[in-house]
């Protein structure tokens, strides 16, 4: 699909970098290998719907069978292969460029494991649950590469994983939407990327050098920025990004979403709203009730 670079439309919220930093990364014990927080967990209130993101060089062993409630994964596998397997007997290698999106809902059990001999390379997003939906059925999909759509720009393309973005609908279906692109330019390429207003929303450099919003905020590979929106305007309007690329190959991701503005208590592997549904959890997981290992 082919569309024309767009020009600033009058009356838009034009979207401004809020903050911005470089992921910095530790060494961490065999199997896995490094980590890095993307998104750090304790400013989950500043990333709202959003509550981190972490990036991990790791090979198998490292995330063998474990459980999850009462939040939401988006994976996106940036080199070498994952094994996804959980008790349901679902089971499937992704490869670069592939997302995997599970709803944890109320009792998740999964492992997440490098291929063979592969060092898996992934950046995997926790996405909030309302209280209301954090008891939901656990379900799990795979969007292959190939299988989300593609829009052609002036000196690059956008692919959409989720959300309505550049006039296409990504194959993601969350439970609490949010918008996924990856968009890719080539040197001196400028790009407009569309998102509601009222979305918060983030983005990484994944490889190049790039420059975005209405203050030209340079960032290259490793850089996150937050961006400014408007919290209580229209979801139904738009706001826009500008993008400018500055070396051949800039590659960023592009993540949004509505904010839930609930309090949560992030703690081990569940997100709740309060620390006696945490150490329920923690009680229905030892008492069998997430069922059998995922193997």
């Amino acid at each position: 699909m082919s569309a024309q670079n767009p020009n600033k439309s009058a009356g838009l919220l034009q979207r401004s970098v809020k903050d911005h930093w470089y992921v910095k990364y530790d060494e961490v014990g065999f199997p896995s290998i490094q980590k890095g927080w993307v998104l750090p967990v304790e400013r989950w209130k500043d990333f709202d719907p959003f509550i981190l993101m972490a990036e991990d060089w790791f090979k198998r062993g490292t995330f063998s069978d474990h459980p999850h409630r009462g939040f939401q994964t988006v994976t996106y596998v940036v080199d070498g292969r994952l094994e996804h397997i959980d008790n349901a007997g679902g089971r499937d290698i992704l490869e670069p460029g592939d997302v995997q999106y599970m709803n944890a809902g109320w009792a998740a059990r999964h492992a997440e494991e490098g291929v063979e001999e592969d060092i898996a390379h992934t950046l995997q997003l926790w996405l909030n649950l309302p209280k209301h939906l954090k008891q939901t059925e656990t379900t799990y999909q795979n969007i292959y590469s190939e299988n989300a759509p593609v829009v052609n720009v002036d000196g690059g393309s956008v692919k959409v994983f989720s959300g309505h973005v550049a006039g296409v609908e990504g194959p993601m279906k969350s439970v609490v939407p949010i918008t996924l692109s990856e968009i890719n330019l080539t040197q001196g390429a400028t790009y407009i990327h569309r998102l509601p207003e009222t979305h918060n929303a983030f983005f990484y450099v994944l490889s190049g050098d790039m420059d975005f919003g209405e203050n030209g905020v340079h960032l290259k590979k490793h850089g996150v920025g937050t961006l400014t929106f408007h919290d209580s305007g229209n979801e139904e309007k738009m706001s826009e990004l500008v993008i400018k690329a500055n070396s051949r190959r800039s590659r960023v991701l592009v993540y949004s979403g509505t904010p839930i503005k609930e309090e949560i208590v992030p703690y081990g592997p569940f997100v709740m709203n309060s620390m006696e549904e945490i150490r329920q959890a923690f009680r229905d997981f030892h008492n069998g009730k997430f069922g059998p290992p995922a193997k």
